[in-house]
C-alpha cells in the first residue's frame, strides 16, 4: 500500500467515527495521521522495512501522531491491504455516505442527521430533499444553508473533483518508476501527461518505455506493469500499449516506444492538447509535421495525406529528445510546465522563457503551526525539521483567537510563544551563527464583520504576520474582497494566506474580486501567498501569474501542521513554475537580510 492508500483509509475511519458520534480525542488522531501520512514524501512501506532491522533505529511510531495502536494498524494495511476497522466501520453505514461528504459544508455530523432524520442515503435523495424544502427544517440546517448545499452538489457530482491530487499522482508516480527500472529489458523511462506538466489534479498517469523494440521485448515491459503489486486490473494489452487500474482507481497507461522516438513521444504524450496543436500548426509553417514517431519533412505539402499526418512524409528529422523536437520547429526546449497552449511558443521564439523557480532556491517556510494550536509537532520539532530540510528561516504562525476550534492564541499565549522563540534563537546562536533563524509570526482571521482577531498594538511586534480568511466564506463577493482587502491595508500584515480559500476536490474558491485584491496588494506592498499544501494550492497558476504581471511579490509557504509537511513545498514550487515564476519574484527565495528588506513597513523587524 502506498502513503496515499493509508491516508486515505484513516481519514475515511476518521469520517466514519466522527459520523457515528465517537470519541472526539480518537477522531482527531486518525484525522491528524490521515494528514501527516499524506503529506510525507518518505514511504511507510520503506520505513517498516527498516524497522525490521534492529540496528536501523528507525520505525513508524517515529512519524508525529503516530502512537503503537496506530503503527500496529499500518502494519495490517501493510502486511494484508485491508483494515479490519475500516470494513466494520462501513458496513454500519449507507454506502452513499461517503458521496454526500462531498458537498462542500456537509461534514459527518451533518450527514447524520440528513440519514438519520430524512433517510437520505445518496447525492440524487439529497438533491430531491433540497428541493422538496425538507433540510431547511432539520437542526442546524436553515433556508440558506439548503440553498447552499443545492448549489454545491453539480460539485460533488462533478467526475473533475475526483481526480487524483498531483502530489497524490507523484507519490505513484515514483513507486511505478522504481518498479518498472527493475525491469531488465527497461531502458529508459519517463511519465507524462497531466502530473508532468503539474496540473493540481491529475486524472491518468502516463508512461513511456524505451526497449529494443522487439515485440517479446515490449511484452516482457507491459507484464512487469502487470506484476505491480499495485495493479488491481488489467483493463487492456497489445502490442506496445497496455492500460491498468491501480491506487485509488486512478488509470495508468505505459506505451513502449523506440529509441528514436522517445523524445517524440515524451513531448506528445505531455501535452497539452491545446501546446501540440500550435508546435504542429508551427511545424506546418516550415513544411514540417510532429508526430508521437518525430519531425518529419513533408514530401509534398500540398497533397492530401494523412490527417494526423497533414501530408505525405519525407525523412526523419528528429524525435530522439524533446530538446531535438523544439529544434527542429527552431525553438528552444519549454518547460512541461509551461505547456498549455498560452504564450510560451511566442516567449520561446522570442528568447524570454523564464527561468522558473526550483526548490533548492527557497531559503524560508513563512507558514507553519505547532502544537500551541492544531500543528502535531512542537516549536522545537519544526526548528529541528527546517534545519535537516537546509532552510536558512521560518516563521512560526499559529492561529489567532478566532480560530477556536484550533484553540487559536490569545494575546498571552502569543506574547509567551514568541518569548519562547526568543529563547529558542539565543541557543541556536549560542555558538556562533545559527544554522536557522526562527520568525516571530502569527495567523490572523479576518473577522466577518471587518477587522482582525488581534490587535494592532500585538501585531507591531511580530516579524510575520499572515492574514487568512477562514470564517464567513458565502457572504457576498464585495464583502469578502472588502474584508481582504482591510486585511492588506493595515501595515502589520505581511502576507495574504491562501487568497481564495479553495479546497481541491473538496470545496470551491469563495466569491472574490480577485484582481481587485491584486490591485491592493501591488498598491500596499503587501505579498500572496501560493500555499503548498496540495489541497489548497491557492493562489492558483492564473492568478499567480496575474499577481507577478501587476508587480506583486509572492511567497511559498508550506501551512505545515507536521514536521513532513514542511516537505510539501515542492507541490508550490510545481504550481509557481506553471504560473511563469521566476526566483526574484518569490520572497522566501532571498536571504534572511534581503527578506527583511523587501517587507512592508509596520513588524518588530523593521
Amino acid at each position: 500500500m502506498t502513503n496515499v492508500d493509508i491516508a486515505t483509509i484513516f481519514g475515511r475511519v476518521a469520517d466514519l467515527l466522527e459520523f457515528n458520534a465517537e470519541n472526539a480525542f480518537r477522531v482527531r488522531a486518525y484525522r491528524n495521521a490521515a494528514h501527516t501520512i499524506g503529506s510525507m514524501v518518505e514511504s511507510l512501506a520503506s520505513i517498516n522495512l527498516a524497522s525490521i532491522n534492529e540496528h536501523s533505529g528507525r520505525s513508524l511510531t517515529d512519524i508525529d501522531g503516530i502512537g503503537a495502536d496506530l503503527a500496529a494498524k499500518i502494519q495490517i494495511l501493510l502486511d494484508t491491504g485491508r483494515l479490519p476497522l475500516l470494513d466494520e466501520l462501513e458496513k454500519a453505514v449507507p454506502s452513499g455516505v461517503f458521496a454526500i461528504m462531498r458537498v462542500p459544508g456537509l461534514g459527518p455530523k451533518k450527514v447524520k442527521l440528513l440519514v438519520d432524520q430524512l433517510g437520505i442515503d445518496s447525492l440524487e435523495g439529497l438533491e430531491s430533499a433540497c428541493l422538496a424544502g425538507q433540510v431547511q427544517d432539520l437542526k442546524g440546517f436553515g433556508e440558506k444553508t439548503q440553498a447552499a448545499i443545492l448549489a454545491a452538489i453539480p460539485f460533488a457530482k462533478s467526475p473533475e473533483h475526483s481526480r487524483l491530487l498531483w502530489n497524490d499522482a507523484d507519490s505513484t508516480v515514483q513507486i511505478l518508476l522504481a518498479w518498472m527500472q527493475t525491469c531488465p529489458q527497461v531502458r529508459q523511462i519517463e511519465a507524462a501527461g497531466s502530473w508532468r506538466r503539474g496540473r493540481d489534479t491529475v486524472g491518468d498517469i502516463d508512461l513511456l518505455v524505451e526497449c529494443d523494440g522487439t515485440r517479446e521485448t515490449a511484452q516482457a515491459v507491459m507484464n512487469h506493469l502487470h506484476a505491480w503489486p499495485g495493479t488491481t486490473e488489467v483493463l487492456l494489452s497489445g502490442d506496445t500499449k497496455t492500460s491498468v487500474r491501480g491506487p485509488q482507481e486512478i488509470q495508468i497507461d505505459l506505451r513502449v516506444v523506440e529509441h528514436a522516438s522517445f523524445g517524440a513521444a515524451w513531448q506528445y504524450f505531455t501535452g497539452s492538447k491545446e501546446h501540440n496543436i500550435r508546435l504542429r500548426s508551427r511545424a506546418r509553417d516550415r513544411g514540417l509535421t510532429i508526430n508521437e514517431y518525430g519531425v518529419y519533412r513533408l514530401a509534398d505539402p500540398g497533397e492530401a495525406g494523412d490527417s494526423e499526418l497533414g501530408g505525405k512524409v519525407g525523412e526523419s528529422i528528429a524525435g530522439t529528445t524533446e530538446a531535438d523536437v523544439y529544434g527542429a520547429v527552431g525553438l528552444p526546449w519549454i518547460p512541461p510546465e509551461l505547456r498549455e497552449g498560452g504564450d510560451e511558443l511566442l516567449l520561446a521564439e522570442c528568447g524570454k522563457l523564464p527561468v522558473l523557480v526550483t526548490l533548492a532556491d527557497i531559503r524560508g517556510d513563512l507558514h507553519m503551526h505547532t502544537t500551541a494550536t492544531d500543528g502535531t509537532a512542537t516549536l522545537g520539532e519544526m526548528t529541528r525539521a527546517a534545519i535537516e530540510r537546509g532552510l536558512e528561516y521560518i516563521a512560526i504562525t499559529d492561529h489567532g483567537k478566532r480560530v477556536t476550534m484550533a484553540r487559536g492564541l490569545d494575546e498571552e499565549r502569543l506574547l509567551k510563544q514568541w518569548a519562547e522563540i526568543d529563547r529558542l534563537n539565543a541557543s541556536l546562536a549560542e555558538d556562533g551563527a545559527p544554522p536557522l533563524v526562527v520568525l516571530k509570526g502569527i495567523e490572523v482571521d479576518m473577522l466577518e464583520k471587518g477587522g482582525l482577531d488581534l490587535p494592532d498594538d500585538i501585531l507591531e511586534q511580530a516579524d510575520w504576520v499572515v492574514a487568512s480568511l477562514h470564517y464567513g466564506q458565502s457572504q457576498s463577493r464585495a464583502r469578502i474582497t472588502e474584508r481582504i482587502i482591510e486585511a492588506i491595508e493595515n501595515p502589520h500584515v505581511s502576507v495574504i494566506g491562501h487568497p481564495t480559500g479553495r479546497l481541491l476536490n473538496r470545496r470551491q474558491a469563495y466569491d472574490v474580486d480577485i484582481e481587485a485584491v491584486i490591485a491592493a496588494a501591488a498598491r500596499t506592498g503587501t505579498f500572496l501567498e501560493i500555499n503548498a499544501n496540495p489541497w489548497r494550492l491557492d493562489l492558483n497558476e492564473h492568478h499567480a501569474a496575474a499577481a507577478k504581471k501587476a508587480g506583486v511579490k509572492l511567497v511559498i509557504s508550506t501551512d505545515a501542521h507536521a514536521t513532513s509537511g514542511l516537505d510539501m513545498m515542492r507541490c508550490g514550487i510545481v504550481q509557481a513554475r506553471r504560473a511563469g515564476l521566476e526566483a526574484c519574484d518569490i520572497v522566501n527565495t532571498q536571504t534572511l537580510i534581503a527578506f527583511h528588506r523587501a517587507k512592508k513597513p509596520g513588524g518588530a523587524s523593521r
